[in-house]
């Protein structure tokens, strides 16, 4: 599956310097079907050193690891959401990512200006999340007034739709960005029936706290546990913030990897917790997923302590699982299909 995570933050807060040393990080694009030659994309890896033993053990020819595509946006300002600065411009792009980095400058600095006139982190995360819920009222309510007079012309299929679309709009219409919600998982089934709306504060977020630990506050720090988010606390003039980060969108997304190996390449792909063989291999090749027939799994630990696939196999520590088998992180597959 495609992971994007889409960077917001106010102007002069450490997005750019995030984004340089993303981008800094070194991919074999020819060996990403996904990349995208654009300026303001980031394509990082995924830190996983169970992708280089598998590729000693096979003697892969090349290895792939699992990746995450960071969209860099303009700095947001108060009234992005009407055109105000470029930020607005970062709409076309975020919608289309699985979850929100904002970066939240906590350090303070008589040398950058911050836009604000001062280092507050809780206004600025406001100020931000005032903005992405002001878009998605413009968004909703464009969806809710054609729905309703779908349903008022007699499309009895929209009436069913008009009122997912009014229980969203009501939530929104409160300032409380959806993510935070307690049935956050309830809103994010409406919209998966409705069709994707590409709202952006029902989209997953971590909120990326540029500063030492000591520029954190405990306030700061409670306000995001309230809002089912995740955060990480980085000075990202060091540049260590980057694997933190990848872990927390796979945990805040509730994903995992499992891995192919052999003489050709070894691999990683990224997959939902609680994915099925047949999908698994969906992410391989669409084909797959139709035409699965079984799988042979073995658990990476397992197949690094026998030596080798074939060596596996002589100990019997080699499965055969079938369509309904939930797949594990750290599974080594090989995905038999018609």
């Amino acid at each position: 599956m495609k992971l994007s995570i889409g960077i917001v933050g106010l102007p002069n807060v450490g997005k750019s310097t995030l984004f340089k040393a993303l981008t800094a990080q070194e991919v074999h694009i020819a060996n990403y079907p996904f990349a995208t030659i654009d300026p303001n994309v980031g394509v990082v890896p995924v830190p996983d050193e169970r992708v280089d033993a598998l590729a000693k053990l096979s003697n892969s020819k090349k290895k792939v690891p699992a990746v995450v595509e960071f969209y860099d946006i303009a700095g947001l300002v108060k009234g992005a959401n009407q055109g105000e600065g470029l930020g607005n411009q970062f709409l076309s792009h975020i919608r289309e990512c699985k979850a929100v980095v904002q970066v939240v400058r906590c350090f303070s600095s008589g040398e950058i200006i911050h836009v604000e006139g001062n280092t507050n982190p809780e206004r600025d995360i406001d100020i931000i999340n005032t903005e992405l819920l002001l878009k998605d009222l413009d968004t909703i309510e464009k969806r809710y007034h054609k729905a309703e007079s779908e349903a008022r012309s007699g499309k009895k299929e929209m009436v069913v739709v008009r009122d997912a679309l009014k229980k969203i709009k009501d939530e929104i219409e409160k300032g409380v960005p959806l993510f935070t919600l307690p049935n956050h998982s309830e809103i994010l089934e409406s919209i998966k029936m409705i069709g994707d709306l590409g709202l952006l504060t029902a989209k997953a977020q971590i909120f990326l706290l540029n500063g030492n630990e000591s520029d954190v506050s405990d306030a700061l720090k409670e306000k995001i546990k309230k809002m089912n988010a995740e955060y990480v606390i980085a000075d990202l003039s060091s540049g260590n913030a980057i694997p933190e980060l990848i872990k927390s969108a796979y945990k805040i997304l509730d994903l995992m990897s499992f891995l192919t190996t052999g003489e050709d390449e070894t691999r990683a792909w990224t997959i939902e917790r609680g994915s099925k063989a047949p999908q698994a291999a969906g992410t391989i090749h669409t084909d797959f997923e139709q035409k699965f027939i079984r799988a042979e799994v073995i658990s990476y630990e397992k197949l690094v302590q026998a030596g080798g696939w074939v060596q596996a196999k002589q100990k019997g520590w080699l499965r055969l699982e079938g369509k309904d088998y939930i797949v594990q992180d750290g599974d080594v597959m090989v995905i038999r299909h018609g």
